[in-house]
C-alpha cells in the first residue's frame, strides 16, 4: 500500500511542518511520495534532500536579512521574498541544497501552483530541483499583492493554496492510499472571508481568475478541511497538526519566534511518533 504525504501551505507557520518532518527524518520515516502547497513545498523539499534542520537554520540566520524577506524587497524587486536571494542564492550559495542527495531519492515531490489565466490547480513533479523546478517553487510560493507572478513554459502562476491549499485528493488519485496530512492550523480551525477583497479587487484587476479564486478562497479551504476530517475518520489519513493557534504572521523577523514553532513541530510530532508508525 503506497504512503503519501500533504504538507499544507502558511507562510512561517510552515516551520511547525519543517519540525515535523525533521523528527521523521531522524527516525527514518519517509512516505512513497509527497505533495506541498507554498511553505508546504518550500520547506517540504529538504524531506527529499534529507537535509535535517536546513529549513529552521537558513530561516533563522536570515530573518532580519531585507533581501529574504521585507518591505524593502517588495518596492526594490516586486517580491516580499526576494526571488534571487531565495531562489538562486540562497540554495545554491549560501545554505547549499543537496541536489546530489534530491536527484537520487525515488520518492515524487509535487508542488502545486495556481494558474493566473484559469485560477486552476496545477501540479508539478519536481524531479530535478533546479532550473525550471525553482521557477515552479516560487510560483507555488508566490502571495498574491506582494509577488509578481512566476512565468514558466509560457504559463504564469501564483501560490498553490488559492486553488488547492490541502492536495490530499490529488496524492489519492495519484494511488497513494495512506496519507500523513501536515496542517499548520489547530483543530476546528476554519477560514472565515477575506476582509480585504475590496482592496484585492483593484489591486488584482488585471487577473481576474486570481481575484476569483481568492474571493472563494475561504470555501475552496474549508471543504479541504472537511475532507480531511472525513478521510481522518475513516482511517485513512494521519493528520498532524499544532495543538493550538500558532500566533506567527505570514512574516516574522524575530529568530526566537521562529525557533518556537519550529520546536512546537518537534514536540507535536514526538508525541506521535509511535502512532504514526503503526500507521505506516
Amino acid at each position: 500500500m503506497s504512503t503519501g504525504m500533504v504538507l499544507a501551505g502558511g507562510a512561517m507557520r510552515g516551520l511547525f511542518s519543517a519540525g515535523v518532518l525533521d523528527v521523521m527524518m531522524e527516525n527514518g520515516i519517509q512516505p512513497d511520495g509527497a505533495a506541498g502547497v507554498s511553505a508546504g513545498a518550500i520547506f517540504g523539499l529538504n524531506l527529499k534532500s534529507k537535509q535535517i534542520g536546513r529549513a529552521i537554520r537558513y530561516n533563522k540566520r536570515f530573518a532580519k536579512d531585507w533581501r529574504y524577506c521585507s518591505i524593502l524587497s517588495l518596492l526594490l524587486t516586486g517580491d516580499m521574498f526576494g526571488a534571487q536571494f531565495c531562489y538562486e542564492k540562497l540554495p545554491f550559495h549560501y545554505d547549499v541544497f543537496d541536489l546530489k542527495t534530491y536527484r537520487a531519492n525515488p520518492m515524487p515531490f509535487y508542488a502545486v501552483m495556481t494558474d493566473v489565466d484559469t485560477g486552476k490547480a496545477v501540479y508539478r513533479n519536481l524531479k530535478e530541483g533546479s532550473g525550471l523546478d525553482m521557477l515552479f517553487l516560487r510560483g507555488s510560493g508566490s502571495m498574491p499583492v506582494v509577488s509578481r507572478p512566476v512565468e514558466v513554459l509560457g504559463h504564469r502562476y501564483l501560490d498553490g493554496g488559492m486553488s488547492d491549499p490541502i492536495p490530499l485528493r490529488f496524492m489519492q488519485k495519484k494511488g497513494y492510499e495512506k496519507n500523513i496530512v501536515i496542517l499548520t492550523q489547530p483543530a476546528g480551525y476554519r477560514k472565515e472571508p477575506t476582509r480585504e477583497m475590496p482592496l484585492m479587487r483593484i489591486l488584482l484587476r488585471q487577473y481576474p481568475e486570481v481575484v476569483k479564486a481568492m474571493g472563494r478562497y475561504h470555501i475552496t479551504y474549508n471543504k479541504c478541511l472537511d475532507y480531511v476530517e472525513k478521510c481522518a475518520d475513516d482511517g485513512s489519513i494521519f493528520v498532524i497538526q499544532p495543538p493550538e493557534s500558532l500566533h506567527i504572521g505570514h512574516t516574522e523577523h524575530d529568530p526566537k519566534e521562529l525557533q518556537r514553532v519550529y520546536d512546537i513541530g518537534r514536540a507535536t510530532m514526538e508525541a506521535n511518533l509511535d502512532s504514526l508508525k503503526a500507521f505506516f
